[in-house]
C-alpha cells in the first residue's frame, strides 16, 4: 500500500535561517546568526534583540515572494524525493506555517520553489493550527517529516503516523525523555528518504486519546 507521507519545509528542506540571516544583514549592517541550533558556518557577531527580531519580520513581510528566494538545504533532496514518491507511488503533501508576505500567496510561493527544485505538482497545505499531530490524523498519514521535536511529539502522541525528526544538530543536544517516544530520528532529508524507502505501511486499530498517549510512551505495545 503506498505511503502517505508530510514533510515540513522550513529547517526540513528549505533554510529559511540563511534567508532571514540575509535580509537581517541587509537590514542592520552585519553578520548576524539567526538562532541559537542554526548550522552556520559564519562567528557568531551578535544576536537579534526582541526589537530587532520584529523589524526583521516586518520587513520579511514586505518583501515580495520571499519564500521563493529560500536556498534549499541538501541540494537534490527535493528532486530525489520526487523521484521516489513517483516511483513508488508515494501521496506527498508539504505542510507549512509560513506567514503572509508580499506578492502571490503563501501556498502558491511554497508550490513554485518546490516545482523550480525538482518536484513534480506539489501539494502544499497551509497550516494555521500548530499541531502537527492533529494535522496528521486528519490526512491519514502513515508517516510526518519534521525538524522540530515538539512537532514530532504531537504526532505521536495525536496520530498513528510515524514522526521522523530531522535532527541535524549533534546527537547529544536531542532533547532528553525523546527516546521515551515514538520517534524515528535521521541526520539529513536523504536518510529520511531512505528510512522511507523501508518503511512497512501498517494500518493501526482505531484508537482514542488514551491510547495514543499509551503508544507514544511505550512504542512497543500495540
Amino acid at each position: 500500500m503506498p505511503l502517505r507521507i508530510a514533510c515540513d519545509l522550513d529547517g526540513t528542506v528549505a533554510d529559511m535561517n540563511a534567508a532571514l540571516r540575509r535580509e537581517a544583514e541587509h537590514l542592520f549592517g552585519e553578520r548576524i546568526e539567526i538562532g541559537a541550533a542554526e548550522s552556520s558556518d559564519a562567528p557568531l557577531t551578535s544576536r537579534l534583540t526582541r526589537r530587532q527580531q520584529w523589524r526583521l519580520w516586518g520587513h520579511v513581510r514586505k518583501c515580495s515572494n520571499f519564500w521563493e528566494t529560500l536556498p534549499e538545504i541538501e541540494p537534490g533532496a527535493v528532486a530525489r524525493f520526487s523521484a521516489i514518491a513517483a516511483e513508488r507511488g508515494w501521496e506527498v503533501v508539504f505542510l507549512t506555517q509560513r506567514p503572509t508576505t508580499a506578492g502571490d500567496a503563501v501556498q502558491l510561493q511554497s508550490q513554485r520553489w518546490l516545482r523550480a527544485r525538482g518536484f513534480e505538482l506539489p501539494s502544499v497545505c497551509v497550516v494555521s493550527s500548530s499541531s502537527r499531530g492533529k494535522a496528521a490524523a486528519a490526512l491519514s498519514l502513515d508517516a510526518v517529516i519534521d525538524d522540530r521535536p515538539d512537532n514530532c511529539l504531537d504526532v505521536s502522541v495525536e496520530s498513528s503516523a510515524m514522526p521522523l525528526l530531522l535532527w541535524r544538530n549533534p546527537p547529544e543536544r536531542l532533547p532528553p525523555g525523546l527516546s521515551r517516544i515514538r520517534v524515528q530520528v535521521v541526520s539529513t532529508m536523504a536518510e529520511a528518504i531512505d528510512y522511507l524507502s523501508g518503511f512497512q505501511t501498517q494500518v493501526p486499530a482505531p484508537r482514542g486519546l488514551l491510547g495514543h498517549l499509551r503508544q507514544a510512551l511505550h512504542p512497543s505495545v500495540g
